[in-house]
C-alpha cells in the first residue's frame, strides 16, 4: 500500500529519512513528477528500473537542491555551462557531464557522463535538502505518459513506492530539455520546458545535434504513451465524426464533429497552458475508455517544439 503524503514539513523530512535509508519516493518538480532514489543507495536504484520497467540502457537524471551538490557529482563546470545554470536553474534544464567516479554506473547506464538539475520546485527542494541529491526519471512505466497528478502514478503502480508527496498538479506539464556539453559546443539532447531559443539567446549559438545515437531520457521513439493509439490531425476538416474516440483541439473545438470526449488544450491559444495539460489529458481519456485519441498538430516553435515531439513519440512517430 503506497502512503499519499501532504507535502508539510514533517512528511518532507519523514520521506527524506526513508530515501536515506534506501526508499523510493514520488515526488512532484515543476515538469512531471519524479520517483526517487538516493544516489548512494544503489539497490533502490535498481529497485526503480524494475518498478518502471526501464531498459538499464537508459540513464537517470541527478536532481539537486544546490550549486554545491554539483561538487560531488560531476568533475567540473565550464564557464559557459556555468552561465547558463545561473540563469536557468531552478527550472527545466538537464545538462550532461563527466562524471565523478562515486556516481553509480547504474544511474548513468555505464557513460562516463551523468545528468544533472535543480528543479524549481520547493517541495522537492527541501526533499532532496534534507535526504542526498535525487537519482529519479518520471514516475510512471516505461514508454507511458509521464504523470502530472498523484493519481496519475496510482493508475501505474499498487506497490513498490514507499511515499508519494502531493503537491499538486505540476505546473510545466513537459519533462526537463536536456542538452550536452562537449568539445566546447552544446547538444540538444532532448526538446522539454524550456524552449531552445532561450537557451541560444544565452550561449550566443546554435545547439548542435548530436551526431551519433546518445543515450539519454525520453528519445525513444515510442514514448510518453496513452494505451488508446494517438492519431495526428493535419486538418480538422478531414477527420470523420467517431463517438468511440476522442479529440484533442489545440485552441478551438472542431466545428460541427461529433467524438465521445473532446478536449481543449488552451483556448487562449497558450503554449505553456497546453504544455501543461496534455499528459493530464491523456490520462483523463485513457481512464473514459477511447479507442482512439485524435490530437492536431501545434505551430513548431518555442514551447511548441517540445510539445509536437511528446505528440509525435505518443503516436510512435518519434524520431
Amino acid at each position: 500500500m503506497i502512503q499519499i503524503l501532504l507535502p508539510s514539513e514533517e512528511n518532507i523530512k519523514k520521506a527524506a529519512t526513508a530515501i536515506k535509508k534506501g526508499g523510493i519516493v514520488a515526488f512532484p518538480t515543476e515538469t512531471v513528477y519524479g520517483l526517487g532514489a538516493s544516489i548512494y543507495q544503489k539497490d533502490s536504484i535498481l529497485k526503480i528500473f524494475e518498478l518502471k520497467q526501464r531498459p538499464h540502457f537508459d540513464p537517470l537524471i541527478v536532481h539537486i537542491s544546490s550549486f554545491n551538490d554539483l561538487d560531488e557529482i560531476v568533475l567540473r563546470v565550464p564557464k559557459k555551462v556555468y552561465k547558463l545554470l545561473e540563469k536557468f536553474w531552478p527550472g527545466p534544464l538537464t545538462i550532461v557531464l563527466k562524471k565523478r567516479k562515486n556516481i553509480s554506473d547504474i544511474i548513468t547506464s555505464g557513460l562516463d557522463t551523468v545528468a544533472v538539475r535543480m528543479p524549481k520546485n520547493e517541495i522537492a527542494l527541501k526533499l532532496i535538502k534534507y535526504s542526498t541529491p535525487i537519482a529519479a526519471p518520471s514516475a510512471n512505466k516505461f514508454t507511458r505518459i509521464s504523470p502530472t497528478r498523484v493519481n496519475h502514478i496510482l493508475k501505474q503502480f499498487e506497490n513498490g513506492i514507499d511515499y508519494i508527496i502531493d503537491g499538486g498538479k505540476t505546473d510545466l506539464g513537459l519533462e526537463s530539455t536536456i542538452i550536452k556539453y562537449e568539445d566546447d559546443k552544446f547538444y540538444l539532447l532532448r526538446k522539454g520546458s524550456l524552449p531552445v531559443e532561450e537557451i541560444e539567446e544565452i550561449i550566443s549559438e546554435k545547439l548542435y545535434k548530436p551526431n551519433k545515437k546518445v543515450l539519454s531520457p525520453g528519445v525513444f521513439r515510442k514514448h510518453y504513451s496513452p494505451i488508446p493509439d494517438v492519431v495526428i490531425v493535419d486538418n480538422p476538416k478531414d477527420v470523420d465524426d467517431d463517438l468511440n474516440s476522442a479529440y484533442i483541439a489545440f485552441s478551438k473545438k472542431p466545428f460541427g464533429k461529433k467524438f465521445k470526449v473532446v478536449k481543449v488544450l488552451s483556448k487562449t491559444g497558450d503554449m505553456y497552458e497546453a504544455a501543461s495539460n496534455l499528459f493530464d489529458y491523456f490520462h483523463q481519456l485513457e481512464d473514459v475508455g477511447v479507442s482512439k485519441i485524435y490530437i492536431e498538430k501545434v505551430e513548431e516553435k518555442g514551447l511548441g517544439l517540445a510539445i509536437m515531439d511528446r505528440i509525435r513519440k505518443a503516436s510512435g512517430k518519434g524520431g
